[in-house]
């Protein structure tokens, strides 16, 4: 091997589950920090488990929402201004 172009090997290295499972295992990193691992994967435990860490449903439902009522909005903007055109073409 070439000297000084490797980078640092921990042989000991701590990963860190956001279960509370910790294990170790060898990596260029000290700490690891990860999401899932085999202690809490569905696919190993035989449970189905939901994981929305971030409520990107909740999230979505509230952008859709949001999107709704401008819309609603935009529809009765532009009913009033064609309502008040009208009024106006019919005074002339």
């Amino acid at each position: 091997m070439k000297e000084k172009i490797h980078p640092t090997w921990f042989p000991e290295a701590r990963v860190h589950c956001a279960c509370g499972s910790t294990f170790t295992t060898g990596s260029t990193l000290k700490e690891i920090s990860v999401e899932i691992c085999a202690a809490c994967h569905p696919l190993f435990t035989g449970q189905q488990k939901l994981i929305d860490t971030a409520g990107r449903v909740d999230k979505f439902n509230q952008r859709a929402a949001a999107a709704e009522q401008k819309q609603k909005e935009a529809a009765a903007r532009l009913a009033d201004r064609d309502a008040k055109k009208a009024a106006a073409a019919a005074e002339a």
